[in-house]
């Protein structure tokens, strides 16, 4: 479809057509972007996770320094430290 046909067949109801292939070009570029946002916010989401397990490892590790009367070996120390990662969300 031309300009004068897609002009002359808008006239009568003020909008503007398209054709089916600017239609479909524009709703791919729609598409890459919403995609786009969706990938950008799961690496924020997992920067930021990734974050606040540091935050309880590096906690964790600080009580034990603090607590010399109690040792705990490697492993269990480990071990503990999954768990309250693990059960961090849940409340």
């Amino acid at each position: 479809m031309n300009d004068f046909q897609k002009s002359f067949l808008a006239r009568g109801t003020g909008s503007t057509l398209y054709t089916q292939k600017e239609f479909d070009d524009q709703l791919a570029i729609a598409k890459a972007q919403i995609m786009q946002v969706a990938i950008e916010t799961t690496k924020t989401a997992i920067a930021i996770e990734r974050g606040e397990c540091a935050k309880i490892a590096s906690n964790m590790a600080s009580e034990w320094a603090d607590n010399p009367e109690e040792p705990m070996s490697l492993p269990i120390a480990l071990e503990a430290c999954a768990n309250k990662i693990r059960n961090r969300l849940i409340k």
